[in-house]
């Protein structure tokens, strides 16, 4: 696994299918900033919370300058249902040998009703327009994290 990435890191690139199959690049974007969160698994409880958060939030984020986008191991058949089931309109990348997660720190050792295994860790980072990590959070909670994201960018309620 990769070490957690810090503010000031390059971001690594990367290119992965969208929940349409559509190639999606993470590059730098000239006056945009990239939400990238990763999430493990579509269509359960606390991975739905986050991403209608997202949704919800989507305009008002945008309009202060940051896309999102959603990663996942899931495959794109998976998340082109949970786009379709939750009307998600940013999108959502199939990251299957978690390469990308890896890259981002966002997969390692979790523990969970006493086992320990490696899966996804749920993670935000935000890319500024040079492709440079302009904040890291890990280990962030579903329910409240776009809220408490929002606030940390000072960003408008």
């Amino acid at each position: 696994m990769a070490d957690k990435l810090v503010t000031g890191d390059e971001a690594p690139a990367f290119t992965l299918k969208d929940s349409a199959g559509k190639e999606v690049s993470l590059a730098p974007r000239p006056g945009r900033h990239t939400i990238v969160y990763f999430y493990p698994a579509a269509s359960t409880p606390g991975c739905t919370k986050e991403a209608c958060d997202f949704r919800d939030s989507l305009a008002s984020l945008q309009s202060s300058g940051y896309d999102v986008l959603g990663i996942s191991p899931d495959p794109v058949e998976k998340l082109a249902k949970f786009a379709a089931q939750e009307s998600l309109s940013f999108p959502l990348l199939s990251d299957e040998d978690h390469a990308v997660a890896e890259a981002y720190g966002a997969w390692g050792e979790k523990k969970n009703y006493g086992k320990t295994y490696q899966g996804l860790i749920r993670s935000t980072i935000v890319v500024d327009s040079d492709g440079k990590v302009a904040l890291a959070q890990y280990n962030v909670r579903a329910t409240g994290h776009v809220a408490k994201l929002r606030r940390d960018l000072k960003l408008e309620a």
